[in-house]
């Protein structure tokens, strides 16, 4: 993106008012408030919540429902139910109004430090097709990657955390943040089951910029560890201001991705919000 391109398109909001001149309401971001649904929670001992919440509406269950299934409407989904618990999806398309996604986009992307790490593929080192971002009390890592501990909290960042606590009542230590330049860059199949992460994690991402997709498959079972074909498989388009957040045993029985796209793609940054356990 051009610097011409990127004053031509800046947006003057709350996320992009400097310390210098921010006013005492600049922490206050004009947003919807979080709809009802966002209430409902897994009984998770390792998260921790700000206070317990009372759900009343009727949750979505998918499984056993279609092989392939796109979701684009906010709610609730139960993608599975299995011995070690459920696996369910929150999806808010709107958590964030179009304008303060345009500035904090902007912002985020001029100025962070963004890096590109290599991972290590059976054995092969490879570069990463994104660039990233960590923030947290303790190192980070996962294929191969090691993300040193970092508590130089840009301010528009702490801001969003502190409104994503606010709105869903959970708690963050660390966000991993993700730069897609265009739609070759991509993020492949995994989970996020690392053993600092903690048993049945929370993760809430906040996507700018660009739109894209973002694509999960659930685990085959352990006697055909490798055989994805008959698995099922969610599809969510993420469109800039979107919140989802991945809860319960989801990173144990399903893998996520943000495949490649061979049309036309803007820049997108995706703020991944997590806790982090000292090992």
């Amino acid at each position: 993106m051009s610097q011409d391109k990127r004053r031509r398109t800046r947006v003057q909001g709350g996320w992009a008012v400097t310390e210098k001149a921010k006013r005492s309401d600049a922490d206050k971001t004009k947003v919807p408030p979080a709809p009802a649904w966002l209430a409902k929670t897994v009984d998770v001992p390792q998260q921790t919540t700000r206070q317990k919440f009372v759900y009343e509406e009727t949750t979505e269950e998918l499984e056993h429902v279609e092989k392939e299934r796109l979701l684009d409407k906010a709610g609730v989904y139960d993608l599975s139910l299995g011995p070690s618990g459920v696996s369910r999806v929150k999806l808010f398309p709107n958590f964030l109004e179009k304008a303060e996604c345009d500035a904090m986009f902007e912002t985020l992307y001029d100025n962070l430090p963004w890096r590109q790490k290599s991972d290590v593929i059976n054995g092969v080192k490879y570069l990463q097709p994104r660039m990233t971002l960590w923030l947290g009390p303790l190192p980070y890592s996962y294929s191969g990657v090691t993300h040193e501990a970092n508590n130089d909290w840009p301010p528009v960042i702490q801001r969003l955390k502190d409104h994503l606590e606010e709105s869903t009542g959970l708690c963050f230590n660390s966000v991993l943040a993700n730069l897609y330049h265009n739609g070759h860059d991509h993020l492949p199949w995994h989970s996020d089951n690392e053993k600092g992460m903690g048993q049945n994690p929370t993760i809430a991402s906040v996507s700018l910029g660009d739109s894209r997709m973002f694509e999960l498959r659930k685990k085959p079972p352990v006697e055909q560890p490798d055989d994805f074909s008959n698995t099922p498989r969610v599809k969510i388009p993420l469109d800039a201001g979107t919140l989802l957040i991945m809860e319960g045993t989801i990173q144990d029985d399903w893998q996520h991705r943000v495949p490649k796209e061979y049309h036309d793609r803007g820049p997108r940054i995706n703020l991944t919000f997590r806790v982090i356990h000292r090992e």
